[in-house]
């Protein structure tokens, strides 16, 4: 089945991972947070370790160790966790990134660029203090 849409699951698994945590008493590690979302312990590995270097997350070794916030929870819009994982979100003039097009205008009459712009004022909007 085709999707017009499609969110990276790095990308998704940053977003509701850092809700977890910020919503967790203790501190939460790499196999809770795969059960909690269903995921890859690998995958959910990668995607906290990039939140830790982004300055997102706190990390602790051992027994007691986990994630925990390294920032207050109003602070963190998912734009920026999102972004943090998959790069900078780019507007482009071509749904096909074409320097030329083959039309007088865009057949598409830029709904791409449109939805981008939406989904980005939609990421800036939320924060993660919006879901505890």
């Amino acid at each position: 089945m085709s999707k017009i849409f499609s969110l990276s699951e790095a990308g998704s698994i940053a977003i509701h991972s850092m809700i977890l945590i910020a919503q967790s008493d203790k501190k939460l590690n790499v196999q809770s947070i795969a059960e909690r979302t269903q995921s890859s312990r690998h995958h959910i590995a990668k995607v906290m370790q990039r939140l830790v270097k982004e300055g997102f997350l706190k990390s602790n070794r051992g027994p007691r160790g986990g994630f925990s916030l390294n920032r207050p929870p109003e602070e963190i819009n998912f734009l920026d966790i999102y972004e943090s994982i998959e790069g900078k979100i780019k507007i482009t003039d071509c749904p096909m990134e074409n320097a030329v097009c083959p039309f007088e205008s865009c057949i598409f009459e830029n709904v791409i660029q449109d939805l981008t712009g939406e989904f980005i004022e939609y990421l800036k909007g939320r924060n993660i203090s919006q879901f505890l």
